[in-house]
């Protein structure tokens, strides 16, 4: 392995350090931000990296780049974005790089002008997800930072409203339809009472923008897609003028008063079109996975769903633990309801893309007995059966979201590998590990990165 910078690497830590001296969680261990831009060459693996697999592994998450002027009330939510990944060919890892999203407190601190591309809305923290949109690959987030267009090497090149075309925002959690190419988001600002759908071509412009009102300056993190309809979450988290008034940097609230429902909105309809369903109480839902259309008519979604959310204050992501739920929304009455799938803790659901708004069988996520401490294991869960299958990575090893990448010319669900980045804490390095979806117990490749990559959010495999 070579190393750009041979320096840029982490001391080792007690690996039972979870907050730090001023009581922040989310600026120690493994939360806390790397400052070094690092490329390594020629990674170290044990087993054997499966030939077919040519493309970049890239994830992202939050890392402040500057020290935080009220670290016990940092907001995990809130760093500036940082790009990691690794770049596998003919069995090889050829690369890792860790890259700032050039945003405006990042070129700010670097002394960097400006990327280029249009100016509006905030654009510090592109902290949420990597995904290719049209011929793109893009860094985002939601509530009105622009998308950043990346280079293959995962610099930033330009801010991008998709030519001119794109709505009032964009968001970290669009779908992309695998029969069209074409990418559906549900997107919002805090300042509306309203989210916008917007369709993105595959050659990257905004074909069609739906404003639909809401009560109240909502939060809207994802969606679902199915073959009829863009499924809109109502929930009840909301944005406090008066918390933004005073200062906090993410002013959101749990205000059950809200109510809870789904909308329906037809994927060529307009507002007038959208069919509201109502849950029983008031669940709270950050990740959606996937849905369809059933043949009776209903709606079927599968979500990882929360009790409550913030209840406390917006520091309180993981206050309750979220479990594996199924929502059947059936528009002749309204109503949606629910069945648990699986009571294991668990968050940041992936299934196989390919699948995306058809019926399914497989749902991949992560879980762990003390979730804030980090994930420890990989779920999959049959929804056809009822059956799931769990695996831990084993003692300090804390895993992130897991990307599903189908194994070549095949076009079976389940035939494909299971890709994480997974932070060891006895050697404050981080690895990618590869499985088999059909064989979870025998990691094929482990790959050994040269520094630590912070917990974070999401990422995609971006094939050559």
């Amino acid at each position: 392995m070579t190393l750009d910078n041979a320096e840029a690497t982490e001391p080792r830590r007690d690996d039972s350090l979870y907050l730090s001296r001023d009581g922040s969680l989310y600026l120690s261990g493994n939360y806390a931000p790397v400052l070094e831009e690092v490329t390594a060459y020629d990674l170290s693996v044990d087993g054997k990296i499966p030939a077919e697999l040519s493309g970049r592994l890239i994830r992202v998450g939050p890392n402040p780049i500057a020290p935080v002027d009220d670290p016990v009330n940092h907001n995990w939510l809130t760093g500036a974005g940082m790009l990691h990944g690794v770049r596998l060919r003919d069995g090889k890892a050829e690369w890792y790089r860790n890259r700032f999203v050039r945003g405006t407190d990042v070129q700010m601190a670097l002394g960097e002008p400006a990327p280029p591309g249009p100016t509006r809305g905030y654009d510090a923290a592109n902290n949420t997800h990597v995904l290719k949109i049209g011929k793109g690959t893009y860094a985002l987030t939601e509530a009105g930072c622009l998308p950043m267009l990346l280079s293959y090497d995962l610099m930033t090149e330009a801010r991008s409203d998709f030519g001119g075309t794109m709505g009032d925002a964009f968001t970290a959690h669009p779908r992309v339809d695998p029969l069209t190419g074409e990418t559906h988001a549900i997107t919002y600002t805090p300042s509306q009472e309203k989210v916008q759908y917007q369709v993105v071509t595959t050659e990257g412009r905004v074909r069609r923008i739906v404003d639909v009102p809401l009560p109240g300056h909502v939060m809207v993190h994802d969606m679902c897609l199915t073959q009829k309809y863009a499924v809109i979450l109502d929930m009840p988290v909301t944005f406090s003028q008066l918390a933004a008034m005073s200062g906090d940097p993410l002013p959101l609230r749990w205000t059950p008063d809200h109510g809870c429902r789904v909308g329906l909105l037809p994927r060529e309809g307009t507002a007038e079109d959208v069919v509201w369903c109502e849950l029983p109480g008031t669940p709270f839902v950050f990740h959606t996975g996937n849905a369809y259309d059933a043949a009776d008519g209903t709606v079927v979604m599968d979500v990882v769903r929360y009790e409550s959310m913030y209840y406390t204050n917006s520091l309180s992501a993981f206050e309750d633990e979220a479990r594996l739920y199924r929502w059947t929304a059936d528009p002749a009455t309204g109503k949606v309801t629910e069945q648990l799938l699986d009571d294991h803790a668990q968050e940041f659901p992936r299934y196989d893309d390919r699948v995306t708004g058809q019926d399914y069988r497989y749902s991949y996520t992560v879980t762990s007995d003390d979730v804030p401490k980090g994930f420890t294991g990989l779920l999959k869960y049959d929804v056809k059966r009822g059956t799931s299958e769990r695996v831990d990575y084993g003692h300090g090893m804390l895993t992130m979201e897991t990307v599903f990448v189908p194994s070549a010319g095949s076009s079976a669900e389940d035939d494909g590998w299971l890709m994480a980045y997974v932070h060891d804490a006895t050697t404050e390095r981080c690895d990618v590990v590869i499985r088999h979806a059909q064989d979870l117990a025998n990691p094929v490749a482990t790959i050994h990165l040269p520094t630590r990559v912070p917990f974070g959010f999401h990422g995609s495999w971006i094939a050559d």
